[in-house]
């Protein structure tokens, strides 16, 4: 009986996905934090992040970046919510078909659909400014907030709505005291996927804003076109903060987990 030469295991097909996330998530983050931490003559330095750190300015973009972040969560929370609760409880085909209609335009490229819209608000009277750019990070990021809390309410139990009812529970009780609680984790991740990426966006602000808004994306990629150190500091900056927020909405998604399991 001959032995196989190559033996598969299950294991042997994350091997690839290992090679990708070393080369393309742990090769830059090393990169970043070799210049976060080093002059221009390579060279360990603590004097990029400690003129980033004492500097008013970084506290006014990061606000300003944070600020607007917050809000194009907020909006998109407020408009996806609804949505996904109302797909949620549509026909099958339907449902798929509308969601499918808000995921399409993310199949375009994103800066095509970023100047489309920079001419459509153009013909509406909406210029370049804070208004613009707000209005691009909700129609860009929407979808990142309505496909985690679509998942997330079509897959709750119905029974549990239906012994709400049963109980006695209007339709407004039986959503504040079932639906949203179980909804949390759709709301927790939807927030994340939203909040990560327009913290951290410099294109839209490029071509819908103006002077006036300026973004700690922007400070970012200025720099790394003339400072790679400053730059690579400030990207550790960003990436300390997110990984900070990323572990309280994790333990916030586990407290709900286990105050909804009580």
């Amino acid at each position: 009986m001959k032995k196989r030469l190559f033996k598969f295991h299950r294991r042997s097909f994350t091997y690839p996905y290992l090679v990708v996330g070393l080369f393309f998530v742990v090769v830059p983050l090393l990169l970043i934090l070799f210049y976060a931490f080093t002059n221009r003559q390579e060279q360990f330095s603590l004097s990029n992040l400690w003129e980033i750190t004492s500097s008013k300015l970084t506290y006014k973009i990061l606000a300003d970046s944070i600020l607007l972040a917050i809000l194009t969560s907020l909006i998109c929370l407020l408009i996806a919510y609804p949505l996904a609760l109302l797909l949620s409880n549509a026909k099958f085909n339907r449902s798929k078909t509308i969601v499918l209609i808000f995921v399409i335009p993310m199949w375009v490229n994103f800066l095509l659909r970023t100047y489309a819209l920079r001419e459509l608000l153009s013909l509406f009277g909406v210029g370049i400014g804070y208004k613009a750019v707000l209005i691009g990070m909700v129609y860009d990021f929407f979808p990142f907030m309505l496909l985690p809390l679509y998942t997330t309410i079509s897959s709750l139990d119905k029974s549990h709505m239906e012994a709400g009812c049963d109980l006695g529970a209007s339709p407004i009780q039986n959503f504040f005291r079932v639906i949203l609680p179980l909804s949390v984790p759709g709301i927790v991740s939807g927030v994340i996927m939203t909040f990560m990426p327009a913290l951290s966006t410099f294109a839209i602000n490029d071509l819908l804003g103006d002077a006036r808004l300026y973004l700690f994306g922007n400070w970012i990629n200025d720099y790394y076109s003339e400072l790679w150190n400053f730059a690579g500091a400030l990207a550790f900056v960003m990436l300390v903060f997110v990984a900070l927020l990323m572990l309280g909405m994790g333990r916030l998604n586990r407290t709900e987990n286990k105050a909804s399991a009580l």
